[in-house]
């Protein structure tokens, strides 16, 4: 499909929110009708389940690895040139971002992704949090706390300029990535299937996955059409909710794809929990619950950008083409996640 035509129509800025727009639709309504959310896997895994909630995860997770290293096998787009891959990576501030965003998603009772999506439902926690989220994630960026988060940041950074793309680290070939995927997403079948997940919700949560290999699709066609530069770039949620707030806040707004995301996840949430009769307004259950889920909040706003990305930008969307300090900040934030659940459960703090 030739999409320059519709480039040189409208411009690459508002193609590219577009297809933000787009790929953000798809995630909205792909993860309410799921409820993917890696925070509750963290607690059921910590609760020693394999349950429901994981095999959600899993599937999405899998299928993003699926569908992208599919796209990348046809070249629908390159791994090389995607920003997270050519830029250098922190390994400091993946180990570091990765246990405090993984603390903070247990605390704040949802990822910064999840939160989103159940504040499109109407849930007043989610849209405080996320609030608190964007700030904290923008003064990480360029107010008051970028200079510590810089600081841990270049503490240990990855060698010649760029990231450490794992399949090359380990000298295999492209196409392992495809089977890594299958064998990741044979096994949220076989766990769907003991845990008796409905079809519907196995159908939307692999949607989460296409929306991630939608993203990378389309930012990276932009990419060979534009005469301006364009990031390739997919779902995440950290450096897009600073943006989108920043969009809001200056008299010269930029349109991006980071600006037709979130926007695009708040719709698609709220459309499908409209079609599933699931909007309610919510509110925090007490003051100990506000200060506790608002500490999640800014932990997670520091440790995203720390990170790299969220639970889902680096998590699932930096995984999908095997960014060494993805994975790596994707498993410090199950370890960060698992010692605060732990620790909650241990307090006898309802954690649900």
């Amino acid at each position: 499909m030739d999409i320059a035509p519709f480039v040189d129509q409208i411009g690459t800025p508002l193609t590219a929110a577009l297809f933000g727009l787009l790929t953000g639709l798809i995630f909205g309504v792909a993860a309410q009708r799921s409820s993917f959310c890696l925070r509750a896997s963290v607690v059921e895994f910590t609760k020693g389940q394999l349950g429901k909630r994981m095999a959600v995860w899993l599937l999405a997770f899998s299928t993003a690895l699926v569908w992208t290293q599919s796209a990348a096998l046809f070249g629908l787009m390159r791994v090389e040139e995607a920003r997270m891959m050519a830029v250098p990576g922190s390994i400091s501030g993946a180990i570091v971002g990765g246990l405090l965003f993984g603390a903070g998603m247990v605390l704040a009772r949802g990822c910064s992704g999840r939160l989103l999506v159940l504040a499109a439902t109407g849930n007043l926690r989610s849209i405080v949090s996320g609030l608190v989220f964007a700030i904290v994630a923008q003064m990480s960026l360029r107010g008051w706390l970028s200079p510590l988060r810089n600081w841990i940041a270049e503490l240990w950074i990855t060698p010649d300029g760029r990231n450490i793309n794992l399949l090359n680290f380990l000298h295999l070939p492209q196409a392992s990535g495809l089977v890594i995927g299958i064998l990741f997403a044979g096994t949220a079948i076989w766990l769907a299937q003991r845990n008796q997940v409905s079809k519907r919700v196995l159908f939307t949560a692999s949607g989460v996955g296409f929306a991630v290999a939608c993203g990378w699709v389309l930012t990276y066609s932009l990419s060979l059409v534009s005469f301006d530069p364009v990031q390739v770039e997919s779902a995440t949620f950290t450096g897009p909710s600073a943006n989108t707030l920043m969009f809001f806040l200056t008299a010269n707004p930029v349109l991006e794809f980071d600006i037709g995301l979130i926007p695009g996840v708040f719709i698609g949430a709220f459309l499908a929990a409209a079609w599933g009769r699931e909007l309610k307004w919510q509110g925090f259950e007490s003051a100990g619950n506000m200060r506790t889920a608002l500490a999640g909040a800014a932990m997670m706003g520091m440790g995203g950008m720390l990170a790299g990305g969220c639970a889902i930008g680096a998590g699932v969307t930096g995984g999908s083409i095997f960014v060494f300090t993805a994975w790596l900040a994707l498993f410090c934030m199950w370890m960060g996640g698992m010692a605060t659940a732990w620790l909650l459960e241990r307090r006898s703090v309802l954690i649900t």
